[in-house]
């Protein structure tokens, strides 16, 4: 079978082109046009940007074989993502690459607005020594005020506690625990923080909703005398509004990384005396440009081999925290959803129900879901599966699913249970993730109870419950040189009027063949049996 095929469309760190190069062929488009970039997209499978090329619905129409894009940075303003979700298309960006970088580059500019550094320094190399007249404030005990608490404003809060700083944020979609966890005070509203802030600082993303955020009646509502920062994104200020703020005295000071249009050089605030300007370097780091090309890179990979895409942009949003606390439980979710598929091969699936069960049930859990869905459909036969289209692909075959939540689970912290339900059969699965490395375990399955360690090759035999079952399977596993790498019996509670069943689960180091598996559920008191390559 011949490798898949990334184009690597401008240039990028050779850490994400080395990952690349490890499953795929590659090729290096860095200084192809437009026409170029068009001709040539039909022969990929998957392309890494940055911001200079624009996937449009028209280059998306040429890539007809693209099933992944990845962009090495933030935005994804460049590519038509509608467009590309309608073509099962994973898009997915880089959002932590630069989280460090902005967090220092914020510290840098609230230090150097603080203390006037960069005042200071073109007035001593101009010929004058201004000691007096650049004396600045301290940040120790002073309340920086933070508007938008993701990864960056956390990172901020980090090292702004670090100088003595009392630290308010605001975010409604920040969880109290982790507010407590870095010793940061939750403003309500954003009032409460702008109240209170002798410094306050942007951290928004851009939308609708937050563009022209840092307006005329915002800044009414702050102290007097307060300094503002923006290393996020030019639209959430309003610069007449700003200016008007500092023209009054209102504002002491602004340090600003981002503007409205980029790249400028003449902007009203240019050349006040107390604003410093940088042209957005928040990101713009030797480490932090590698670290969004290997991001990246990542993400193309894991959406070209069946892995987890944790930052495609065009599946459900997730809060950080709950990604950090569920990826362990995606490999899980899909195997238990291909196994559930696969305990009726031929029957059509037209229901799948995902119960979550203990602590994750407080979570987001909607990318586990979906990897449930993506495990059912590849049992089925589907190919080319991804969090984008399994939905759309779902559908079309006829298949609804629901997805339940419950925070008390037996014997375990977190359980995820799967039932499959066609029109003359019911099957159901349960399993968890178990120790430090998150290995996912098969709990039950056919009724049974059981925990046995998920392996790529697992094999499932329900029988009669009879003396020597197991040792008959072994022997003829052994006979078809099909090394055992484990096995487990589950069996029905004694006192049953009829006889009992089992089920027994066995996890080998290669996968077991079909007529082997057909042989033995045919035998003698067996019922049924499967095979799963997970």
């Amino acid at each position: 079978m011949s490798r898949q095929r990334v184009l690597v469309a401008e240039k990028v760190g050779a850490s994400g082109i080395n990952l690349l190069e490890e499953h795929f062929d590659v090729e290096l488009g860095f200084d192809w046009d437009r026409e170029q970039v068009k001709q040539r997209l039909p022969e990929f499978d998957g392309i890494l940007i940055r911001s200079a090329t624009k996937l449009d619905a028209e280059l998306l129409a040429a890539g007809t074989r693209l099933k992944a894009i990845g962009r090495a940075g933030v935005g994804v303003d460049n590519v038509d993502v509608p467009e590309a979700s309608k073509r099962g298309i994973v898009v997915a960006n880089a959002p932590l690459s630069n989280v460090v970088t902005a967090a220092e580059h914020t510290m840098a500019l609230l230090l150097a607005l603080a203390r006037n550094v960069p005042q200071a320094h073109a007035s001593l190399i101009a010929g004058r020594w201004d000691r007096s007249k650049y004396s600045g404030v301290e940040l120790f005990e002073k309340t920086l005020g933070i508007i938008g608490f993701g990864r960056i404003g956390q990172l901020v809060a980090e090292r702004a506690r670090s100088f003595g700083m009392r630290v308010v944020a605001y975010d409604p979609l920040v969880s109290d625990e982790r507010f407590k966890q870095l010793g940061v005070e939750r403003a309500a509203q954003p009032e409460d923080a702008y109240a209170v802030a002798d410094f306050l600082s942007l951290h928004l993303p851009k939308t609708s909703e937050t563009t022209g955020w840092l307006n005329a009646e915002v800044l009414d509502k702050c102290k007097d005398g307060v300094r503002v920062l923006n290393v996020a994104r030019g639209p959430l200020v309003v610069d007449e509004d700003l200016k008007a703020a500092l023209d009054s005295g209102k504002v002491a000071g602004a340090a600003l990384d981002v503007f409205q249009s980029e790249p400028i050089t003449d902007h009203p605030l240019f050349g006040y005396p107390n604003v410093i300007v940088t042209p957005h370097l928040g990101a713009s780091t030797a480490e932090a440009n590698d670290r969004a090309g290997f991001q990246a890179a990542e993400q193309i990979v894991a959406a070209l081999t069946g892995g987890s895409v944790t930052t495609a942009v065009n599946i459900p949003a997730i809060p950080d925290e709950d990604i950090e606390a569920l990826t362990p439980f995606v490999p899980l979710a899909r195997a238990l959803g291909k196994i559930a598929a696969s305990l009726d091969e031929e029957a059509a699936i037209e229901t799948v129900k995902v119960d979550f069960l203990g602590g994750i049930a407080a979570r987001d859990t909607r990318l586990l879901g979906l990897n449930v869905l993506m495990g059912v459909l590849s049992a089925k036969g589907a190919e080319e599966l991804n969090e984008v289209n399994a939905p759309a692909l779902a559908a079309q075959r006829g298949i609804s699913s629901v997805d339940s939540k419950q925070s008390e689970v037996r014997d375990y912290t977190d359980m995820i249970r799967v039932t499959v339900t066609s029109s003359r059969h019911t099957a159901s699965v349960a399993g968890t993730v178990i120790g430090n490395l998150h290995r996912p375990h098969l709990l039950e399955a056919w009724g049974q109870r059981f925990q046995v360690q998920l392996e790529e090759h697992v094999t499932m035999f329900r029988y009669h419950d009879r003396p020597g079952m197991l040792g008959r399977v072994g022997t003829l596993f052994g006979a078809h040189n099909v090394n055992i790498v484990s096995s487990i019996v589950g069996r029905q509670p004694e006192g049953s009027d009829h006889e009992p069943y089992a089920a027994m689960i066995i996890t080998t180091d290669v996968a077991v063949p079909d007529a082997l598996v057909r042989e033995i559920a045919t035998s003698d008191g067996f019922v049924t049996g499967v095979s799963v390559t997970l």
